[in-house]
């Protein structure tokens, strides 16, 4: 992880940035049910996932999140933090094996109508598999501090 301290206004419209991979494993699907409590047959059940569509196990959405937004966090800002995330979405599975990585575009920065020191920093965070195909989308929310 790198200190990249940054303030609203070093933010750019349009700046991209790419992680690294991370394959999924059948020991992260246990972890995420026992963390979470969702032993749906979805996830933990390959015989009954045989018989649908999916033909096998998907990965919980949650957990598809976490790692998928844990491996963007390569940067430590003090001058920055999560407000939220919005619009998220599961346009594809993820199945064990299969490798996934995110990609970030500031999509827009705009004034934050409470809080005058800050300002909102809006990143579109795709999460796609090993073949390019999306399995995730949100947009992180975050609240960056003004200068001065």
């Amino acid at each position: 992880m790198r200190e990249r301290p940054r303030y609203f206004e070093d933010y750019v419209l349009g700046e991209q940035r790419e992680t690294h991979g991370r394959t999924i494993t059948e020991t992260d699907f246990v972890v995420h049910a026992g963390h979470t409590g969702d032993f749906f047959p979805h996830h933990m059940d390959a015989e009954f996932m045989k018989g649908t569509h999916f033909g096998q196990r998907i990965a919980h959405g949650t957990m598809t999140f976490a790692i998928g937004i844990g491996l963007t966090a390569n940067e430590i800002n003090p001058h920055a933090f999560t407000y939220g995330y919005e619009r998220l979405r599961f346009p594809k599975p993820v199945f064990i094996g299969d490798t996934i990585r995110t990609l970030l575009k500031v999509t827009a920065l705009e004034a934050d109508p409470k809080r005058a020191g800050f300002g909102r920093v809006v990143e579109t965070c795709i999460v796609v598999n090993q073949r390019g195909e999306v399995v995730m989308a949100c947009e992180h929310v975050l609240l960056a501090e003004r200068k001065g």
